[in-house]
């Protein structure tokens, strides 16, 4: 029976056989396979990902129909807690996100700050300092500054990325996902940062190392990033109605069990 890790790596895929076998191949190697888990959460692909995956002995789960990218972290999400994982990195499956940031967001949660806490997430920011130059198109730009303010606006609180999908998420913020209603099923980013900002969770950027697709289709091709920044425009406002004004899961982060 193979020993079960402290973290779990959830990978959503959609359609990425082109791509997903070099990031197994990082993934794989000793240096992150001593500590982590994969599970590739299979978001009814057409083409080889979910067979690939099996060949390699990982954990794979298929949806029968295509749910949409929120939908198979949080499914990851309930596994990892079933499992009882400590910890959980999601990344891409589409080698955007370079493997070298696993190590670097595991240690980040596991490094207490100078009160002796530990963060709930660690989010990997492609804007902050020590982070390489990454492009973004003149609409990504003006739809992360308006997320930037919001968010500021929300909590008093300054993220350079609020929409990266790097993260480490400690068991308190894995546990508060899982659960019915906490999390956005479709285009779980900014919004997701208000609302664990507002809840009291405790939130920490570091630099992270992010590449440019190279192969397949982003789920933000074509209109789809107006039509996300829209979205996400309207989610965020409805995340400060539910906390600030109408007092839902206020305390969640104090009543969690650790």
């Amino acid at each position: 029976m193979k020993e079960k890790k402290e973290v779990l790596i959830i990978i959503p895929a959609y359609n990425e056989a082109a791509n997903i076998e070099a990031v197994l191949d990082q993934i794989e190697k000793p240096d992150i396979a001593e500590f982590a888990d994969v599970l590739v959460m299979n978001d009814a692909s057409s083409d080889d990902t979910n067979w690939i995956v099996k060949k390699r002995g990982h954990e794979v789960v298929s949806h029968v129909f295509n749910l949409g990218y929120g939908s198979g972290l949080q499914l990851g999400y309930k596994f990892a807690i079933r499992r009882h994982y400590k910890y959980v990195i999601q990344m891409d499956a589409d080698g955007q996100h370079d493997v070298c940031n696993i190590k670097n967001l595991y240690e980040a949660l596991t490094t207490p700050d100078e009160k002796g806490l530990y963060p709930d997430i660690v989010l990997g920011s492609r804007f902050t300092k020590g982070s390489p130059k990454y492009p973004v198109s003149a609409v990504k730009k003006f739809a992360m500054a308006l997320f930037r303010k919001m968010i500021y606006w929300g909590t008093g609180q300054k993220f350079t990325d609020p929409t990266t999908g790097l993260q480490g998420l400690g068991r308190r913020a894995v546990l508060f996902y899982s659960k019915y209603n906490h999390f956005d099923d479709k285009y779980p980013d900014a919004n997701m940062i208000m609302q664990m900002a507002l809840l009291g969770y405790r939130l920490k950027e570091i630099p992270a190392v992010m590449h440019v697709r190279t192969q397949g289709t982003s789920m933000h091709s074509g209109l789809k990033p107006i039509i996300y920044m829209f979205r996400m425009v309207f989610s965020i406002i409805a995340v400060m109605i539910r906390v600030k004004i109408l007092k839902i899961d206020v305390g969640a982060a104090d009543d969690a069990s650790v």
